[in-house]
């Protein structure tokens, strides 16, 4: 017998036997191997930190990964998908410093670099039984037992292979630069990292007064960082910019002629000259706390100088600022550097010896006030990167050492690679991902950090250098112990994290070299994860060469644009000139229902468990996907999910309990012949046609990637016409007592649409569908398949289209004079005696075939058939003035009265396209 009151099982409940059947029945694995290996599909999962708790946006991303790989399983494809943690990097060291109590970098240092990273590695799978919890409660199938691990000796081989070939290469190189830098862990940051901390802050604008040598006269600087003004060695002008000199009440002033604006109080001007003829023109130094060993504090030319905002004077601080550094080398100024990686002013700075450069802008203001050299102060509203793992503390400009890729050099060809990807939606790909691939700066790859990658690199005294790419490389070096030599060869295990790696040395040549002691940017080691995952090339190569490269589809959120996606796709091109990644879904923020953004300060967060045990994951999942295409921002409402497990849900267990009640009680198993479609009332082949119709839709949607439409479709199909149409209108035929052949065709059709829909069902809810699956194929055996998740996609295969499109027809009649019944309180089981409907010619034919049809669900007892409206609706027609008054000016008075005087017919006509000329 078929499963009956499965309407009063809870959500919940349901959820945790199908997860027990999965389990014991190795369900997801047979997902993977009854599928032909020549059939393969490759899904990359972007590795999460284990040492944060899982929050409902990561159940929105995970819905949308598995969805897509629950759906192309369907297809028969052999879905390789591995998770995957990232385990190092700042997230990691910061909770550790927070368990340890340690503020500072160099902290680490007296602590031990051996235990803090021993302690890091403790830290990395803190909440790794959350994550496998959620993972398994919410359906989301992916391989948790082989999940790659960015901290194994193995995944890191793979990396030191990439590092290796980029050095070999020529794309990896050190330079002194302006870098970025989060002064909280004094590491660089990356272009990608840099572009997830923008936000809009208020800072400092001042017009600060440069007194020449020699003369009463001043140059009118602006700058929103004054903490800067204290390294500065030289002013810099736009050689063809028109200046002028201008006397104030205030003091005697140079500065750009279209800037003059800024002045705020009357002035006379005194002269007017090029910039170029400013040049080479001294100044006294602005702040005297650091001494100089070159020529400085003159007058420059730059290219780089504007007048679109200032006073079109730049201050000039090289080891601050990438123009300034890159101006400072042709004219060969001196460097001022008085501030520590920390963001923290030296001794030499005696007012503000220990502050951080920020917090100083006061009191550096305050000073130049006392001193008679602030013209001007504002606050300016601006936008600002703050260090996106400290959102608190504003990036510093630092010059400083550091290894770059040369990601600038392949460009253009990721511009172009990037046309081969199907981003959904489209315009993330040619807009954001587009104009960050064209924006293009070399990759900032080193980090002064401790639990990370180490950069493979090995150096002599004299500076060269080589590049270490495998570990059967490693142990061509040796360690010194006691003054003795140990070869690598005879140690057994070999870590590739410092402090260990550090210690290795070579010998070439005569030369001893010894490891640059940085480690990588944690976001290489995401990057590398399609290769590094399969320890390619060490292992698996032809297979990965074969089935595991590119990925067919990846799915993360949108602030990966500039983080994983890139990384993935610079690295693949640098290595592979080709793509990592065919398809991709960039899932939006979920903020609650107000439109805030979700956090734990404001107490907005959601627990996904909590949703799970009260409404079930499939709900959950849903509501996330149906809600709004995930590329919007999806405002979360509890209500919403209410209604999703109300309206969807009920209807489809609803539906399913009212075929399995009347099939026991008829001992319907679905052994008699399948009665042709043909053959079938009219009702039942017009749902089998809408289901094909389903199917078909479903199918182009779900390739397209445009999955919040395929599950509206679903659920439109289940609500309004399985339900609320066929079920209705055919629930009498499942009350009589004989099994005629009507009544087989019914239980046939509605059987075909249970089962059909839990297959498309499935990849969004895939508990209820596997339940209902169950249900009815453990009760008729019409399919081979253990689980809805092993079968096969259906195949559209009966239509009718004029069918279709008569019972269109008749419902689209149906619900209108439902909609004027309710209007005008009149109850359906009130007869009335006529109804006229006016529409289109080429539809009358099928209205008159549902004539029946309409009158008895409407219970009226005449249908009268118009062509036109005209008969029945006195209509008239009014000119709209904000249409027609620019288009005919001053006679827009006489062609309103001739609007006034249109008459029925003319109307009509305008109506349906034929207008008129006047």
């Amino acid at each position: 017998m078929f499963k009956q009151n499965l309407e009063k099982i809870g959500y919940p409940q349901l959820e945790q036997e199908v997860l027990k059947f999965w389990q014991s029945n190795k369900i997801f694995e047979k997902s993977i191997s009854t599928r032909d290996e020549d059939k393969s599909w490759t899904f990359y999962e972007g590795p999460p930190t284990a040492n944060g708790k899982p929050g409902i946006h990561h159940v929105m991303a995970r819905t949308l990964k598995d969805l897509v790989c629950r759906y192309k399983t369907l297809q028969g494809y052999r879905v390789n998908r591995k998770a995957g943690w990232d385990t190092h990097g700042l997230p990691v060291e910061i909770e550790v410093e927070k368990a340890l109590g340690i503020k500072h970098k160099s902290e680490v240092l007296d602590y031990g670099v051996e235990k803090y990273n021993q302690k890091c590695r403790e830290s990395v799978f803190t909440y790794l039984d959350l994550w496998e919890k959620m993972t398994t409660r919410m359906g989301y199938w992916i391989d948790l037992k082989s999940a790659y691990i960015t901290l194994d000796n193995n995944y890191i081989e793979s990396v030191w292979w990439a590092l290796k070939t980029l050095f070999d290469k020529g794309l990896i190189y050190k330079d002194y630069k302006i870098v970025p830098q989060d002064p909280k862990s004094e590491t660089v940051l990356s272009s990608h990292e840099l572009a997830l901390g923008y936000r809009e802050t208020k800072d400092p604008s001042v017009y600060v007064l440069f007194k020449l040598v020699n003369a009463d006269e001043h140059f009118l600087v602006w700058t929103t960082t004054p903490w800067t003004l204290i390294s500065n060695v030289a002013l810099a002008v736009g050689s063809d910019i028109d200046y002028v000199k201008i006397k104030t009440e205030y003091a005697t002033m140079i500065l750009a002629k279209e800037r003059l604006s800024v002045i705020d109080k009357e002035y006379e001007i005194l002269e007017e000259m090029k910039g170029r003829d400013l040049a080479g023109i001294e100044y006294e130094q602005l702040m005297e706390y650091c001494s100089v060993d070159k020529k400085a504090f003159y007058v420059i030319e730059g290219d780089f100088v504007s007048t679109a905002d200032g006073s079109g004077i730049v201050h000039i601080a090289p080891a601050f600022g990438a123009d300034d550094y890159e101006v400072s080398k042709k004219y060969g100024l001196p460097m001022l550097q008085p501030v520590t990686r920390g963001g923290l002013f030296t001794d030499e700075v005696t007012d503000f010896a220990g502050q951080f450069v920020k917090d100083a802008d006061a009191g550096i203001i305050v000073k130049l006030k006392h001193e008679g050299k602030l013209y001007r102060k504002e606050t300016i509203l601006h936008t600002y990167p703050f260090c996106w793992r400290h959102p608190e503390v504003p990036v510093i400009y630092y010059a400083r050492e550091s290894w770059f890729i040369r990601t600038t050099s392949i460009a253009d060809r990721m511009v172009e690679l990037n046309k081969q990807i199907n981003w959904q939606p489209p315009e993330v790909g040619s807009g954001r991902f587009g104009n960050w691939l064209e924006d293009n700066k070399d990759w900032a790859l080193s980090r002064d950090r401790f639990w990370a990658t180490p950069l493979p690199l090995w150096i002599s005294e004299d500076g060269d250098v080589f590049a270490i790419g495998s570990i059967e490389e490693v142990r061509n070096g040796f360690i010194e112990e006691d003054g003795k030599r140990i070869s690598l060869k005879d140690l057994e295990k070999i870590d590739l994290h410092k402090p260990f790696v550090d210690k290795i040395l070579f010998e070439k040549n005569g030369k001893i070299y010894k490891r640059t002691p940085e480690v990588i940017d944690v976001w290489f080691d995401s990057g590398a994860m399609p290769f590094a995952q399969y320890h390619y090339p060490f292992e698996n190569k032809e297979a990965f060469e074969k089935n595991y490269f590119p990925a067919q589809y990846i799915c993360e959120g949108i602030d990966q644009t500039r983080g994983w996606f890139y990384t993935l796709h610079a690295i693949s091109t640098m290595l592979f000139d080709n793509v990592a990644f065919k398809n991709v879904i960039v899932n939006e923020l979920i903020l609650d229902k107000t439109g805030r953004k979700m956090s734990k300060s404001v107490g907005n967060t959601v627990d996904p468990f909590l949703l799970f045990d009260k409404y079930g994951a499939d709900a959950t999942r849903w509501y996330l996907v149906t809600n709004s295409p995930p590329w919007r921002p999806t405002l979360f409402d509890e209500e919403g999910l209410v209604e999703v497990q109300r309206k969807f849900f009920g209807t489809l267990v609803n539906t399913y309990s009212f075929f399995a009640l009347y099939a026991n009680i008829d001992g319907f198993n679905f052994k008699d012949a399948l009665i042709p479609y043909e053959e079938r009332p009219e009702i039942d082949r017009w749902i089998i046609s809408k289901l094909n119709a389903l199917v078909e839709e479903y199918e182009q949607l779900m390739n397209d990637y445009d999955v919040t439409k395929a599950a509206r479709a679903v659920s439109s199909y289940t609500i309004d016409q399985l339900s609320n149409w066929y079920v209705r209108r055919s629930r009498r035929r499942f009350w009589k007592s004989e099994m005629n052949k009507e009544k087989l065709s019914a239980y046939q059709t509605l059987y075909e649409c249970l089962e059909t829909l839990c297959k498309l069902t499935a990849p969004f809810a895939p508990f209820i569908s596997e339940a209902i699956y169950l249900d009815l194929n453990n009760e008729t055996k019409r399919e081979k398949f253990e689980s809805v998740h092993l079968a096969e996609f259906p195949k559209a295969t009966y239509r009718d289209k004029s069918l279709e499109e008569k019972m269109e027809v008749a419902q689209n009649v149906v619900y209108l004079t439902r909609a004027m019944r309710a209007k005008n309180n009149l109850k359906v089981r009130q007869p009335l005696k006529k109804i006229m409907v006016a529409l289109d010619k080429s539809k009358h034919e099928a209205l008159s075939k549902m004539k029946d049809v309409i009158l008895e669900e409407v219970n009226i007892k005449e249908l009268l058939i118009l062509t036109d409206d005209s008969e029945i609706v006195n209509k008239s027609a009014k000119a709209n003035f904000k249409s027609i008054g620019p288009k005919f000016g001053k006679k827009v008075k006489t062609v309103a009265e001739l609007i006034k005087n249109f008459t029925k017919e003319e109307i009509s006509k305008i109506e349906k396209g034929n207008g008129y000329c006047y």
